[in-house]
C-alpha cells in the first residue's frame, strides 16, 4: 500500500494498478514515502466520479451561502494543521520553511476564503433592461461548467490546488486535481480535510502521476467540461491541443521571463531589495520572476554593486532551517538545467558577476548536487537566450538602458507576459511605463505579492484567461441568457411575421 494515496470519490484509494514511486527530500536525496501512481483508467476513474458527484449529487444544487460555509471550513481544518503542510511542502519541494509557513500555508487559506466570498457575494443572475419592442424580459444566469480539472507544477503544489479547487468548488462545479510527481503529497493531504469537512463524495478529487498519462486523460476526456494548467507554454501547447477534441473551455497560467524595471528615481535601497526578492525567491522557480533587471544606465553601475553586495550575503542551506535564505532546487535535473543556461551566459555575455556555481561548504547532511548560487550576469543583451528563455533558477540578467520607452520596449520584446515591475520615485512615471508593458500583472515598487482578489494571468504566451480575483471566478461558470416575452396577445409577437404571415 502506498504512504500516500489517491483521492477518488471521497475515499483514499491505492492506484488500480498498485503502481507507486518514490518522492524524495531535495536537500538530501532521501525518501520521504511511496505515492500512489495513477494511471489513464485512475484518471478517468476520478473524472467519472466528479461526473456523478455533479449530475447526481447536491453540490451544484446547494446554495453559494451553503458552499461558503463548506469551503470556510476547509480554510478552519487547514490552518489547524499548518504545520504539517508547512513541513511537508518544505520537505518535498526544497522550498525553505519561512516560505512555506508564511505564504504558502497562509495564501491556500485566503483562496478558499476568498472564493467562499464569491459564492456568497456574486450573483447566480442577474435582470437586464427590458426592451419595448418586441417586448421583453431578460436575465443572464451564471451556471457551473461541471466536471473541472487541473493540473498543477512542482513549484507551488498546495496554492496551486487551492487556485484550482476552490474557484471550482464556489461555483458549483467538482473537480479533479493533479499535482506534479515531484510534489504530489500535500495536495493528497488535503482529501482528509475534505472528507473532515464534509463535502460530498466525488466533488474533490486529486490524483498524482505521469503528466503523460494521467495529466493528459484528464485534458482530453469527453465527460471533462473545463480544464486549468499552470506550468510550461511547452506543455501548455499540448494541454491546448488534447482539450480542442471536445471543445473544453481552457484556462493556462504558463511561463514566463519578466522584467523589473527600476528608473533612475528609485529609491536604490528598496528597489535593489524588490529585485533580488522578485528574482531570487524560491531560488527563481517561479513563472513571473523578475528574472531581467533593466536599470537606467545613470545608475547602472552603483546598483549592480548593491544586488552584488546583497546576493553574497543569502544564506544557502537546509531549507527546514528558518535562517536560510535558498534552499535546493527541486530536483538534481534541474540544478542540471541551471547550469546549461550558466554555461550559455559565459559563452554569450561572460563570466557572472555573482555566483555561478554549486555552492561548497554546506552541512555534511546536504548535497551539493541540488543547490546553486544566486547567480547575476551584468552588460546582457536582451536578444541573448539567457534574456529570452525561461531558465527557472536563481539566474539574473541585468540589462542597461538609457529612456522610459527603451525600457518599456525591452520589456515587450519577448514571446512572454506574465509579469513585472517598475520601480520608481515617481508614482506617475511609474504608472505611465506600466501601461506600456504587455503582461498580465506589474508590480510598482514592489514584487511578487499576489492576492486571490485580485486577477493573475499573462498575455501572450504566458497564457490564456486569468485566476483569482472576481475575474477568475467567472472563468469557472457559464453564462446564459434568458428572454422572456411577456405579451398575453398576438400584438406582442409582430415579428414572427418575419417568417410568414400565416403562422
Amino acid at each position: 500500500m502506498a504512504d500516500h494515496q489517491l483521492f477518488i470519490d471521497g475515499e483514499y484509494c491505492d492506484a488500480a494498478s498498485g503502481d507507486t514511486f518514490t518522492t524524495y527530500d531535495p536537500a538530501t536525496n532521501t525518501p520521504i514515502g511511496e505515492v500512489a501512481k495513477a494511471d489513464k483508467g485512475d484518471a478517468t476513474r476520478a473524472v467519472e466520479a466528479a461526473r456523478r458527484a455533479f449530475d447526481e449529487g447536491p453540490w451544484p444544487k446547494m446554495s453559494g451561502k451553503e458552499r461558503a460555509a463548506k469551503l470556510r471550513k476547509v480554510t478552519e481544518l487547514i490552518g489547524a494543521r499548518s504545520e504539517s503542510f508547512a513541513e511537508m511542502e518544505a520537505r518535498d519541494g526544497g522550498g525553505t520553511i519561512k516560505k512555506a509557513t508564511f505564504a504558502d500555508v497562509p495564501g491556500s487559506q485566503s483562496a478558499f476564503e476568498w472564493f467562499a466570498r464569491c459564492a456568497e457575494d456574486q450573483p447566480d443572475e442577474v435582470e437586464l433592461p427590458g426592451t419595448p419592442f418586441p417586448p421583453s424580459q431578460n436575465w443572464v444566469r451564471y451556471e457551473p461548467h461541471g466536471v473541472c480539472t487541473g493540473i498543477i507544477p512542482w513549484n507551488f503544489p498546495l496554492i496551486m490546488a487551492a487556485w484550482k479547487i476552490a474557484p471550482a468548488l464556489a461555483a458549483g462545479n467538482t473537480s479533479v486535481i493533479k499535482p506534479a510527481s515531484f510534489t504530489s503529497i500535500t495536495a493528497l493531504m488535503l482529501g482528509e480535510v475534505f472528507q473532515e469537512a464534509d463535502i460530498p463524495p466525488g466533488v474533490v478529487n486529486v490524483i498524482a502521476g505521469p503528466g503523460g498519462t494521467a495529466g493528459e486523460e484528464l485534458a482530453s476526456n469527453p465527460l471533462v467540461d473545463k480544464t486549468a494548467f499552470t506550468g510550461s507554454t511547452e506543455v501548455g501547447r499540448r494541454i491546448m491541443q488534447l482539450a480542442s477534441g471536445t471543445v473544453k473551455a481552457v484556462t493556462l497560467e504558463l511561463g514566463g521571463k519578466s522584467a523589473n524595471i527600476v528608473l533612475d528615481d528609485a529609491d536604490l535601497d528598496i528597489a535593489a531589495a524588490a529585485v533580488l526578492f522578485g528574482t531570487f525567491l524560491h531560488n527563481g522557480q517561479v513563472c513571473e520572476s523578475g528574472t531581467r533587471a533593466l536599470v537606467q544606465r545613470s545608475i547602472y553601475d552603483e546598483f549592480l554593486g548593491l544586488l552584488v553586495e546583497r546576493a553574497n550575503k543569502m544564506v544557502i542551506g537546509n531549507q527546514l532551517d528558518f535562517a536560510t535564505d535558498l534552499g535546493p532546487l527541486v530536483s538534481r535535473g534541474q540544478v542540471e538545467t541551471v547550469e546549461r543556461y550558466v554555461k550559455l551566459g559565459r559563452d554569450e555575455v561572460g563570466e557572472p558577476v555573482c555566483g555561478g556555481g554549486r555552492p561548497t561548504g554546506l552541512a555534511e547532511d546536504l548535497d551539493e548536487q541540488a543547490f546553486f548560487e544566486p547567480t547575476i550576469f551584468a552588460g546582457v543583451d536582451n536578444r541573448t537566450k539567457l534574456a529570452q528563455e525561461e531558465i527557472f533558477g536563481p539566474v539574473l540578467c541585468v540589462i542597461p538602458f538609457e529612456s522610459d520607452e527603451e525600457a518599456v520596449a525591452i520589456a515587450n520584446d519577448s514571446i512572454y507576459g506574465l509579469g513585472g515591475g517598475v520601480q520608481s520615485g515617481d508614482l506617475e512615471r511609474a504608472r505611465s511605463v506600466a501601461a506600456g508593458l504587455r503582461t498580465g500583472t506589474v508590480w510598482i515598487n514592489d514584487y511578487h505579492l499576489i492576492s486571490p482578489e485580485r486577477p493573475f494571468g499573462g498575455y501572450k504566451q504566458s497564457g490564456i484567461g486569468r485566476e483569482l480575483g472576481v475575474e477568475g471566478y467567472n472563468t469557472y461558470r457559464q453564462v446564459k441568457h434568458i428572454h422572456a416575452n411577456p405579451s398575453s396577445g398576438r400584438d406582442g409577437y409582430m415579428h414572427f411575421a418575419a417568417l410568414s404571415s400565416e403562422i
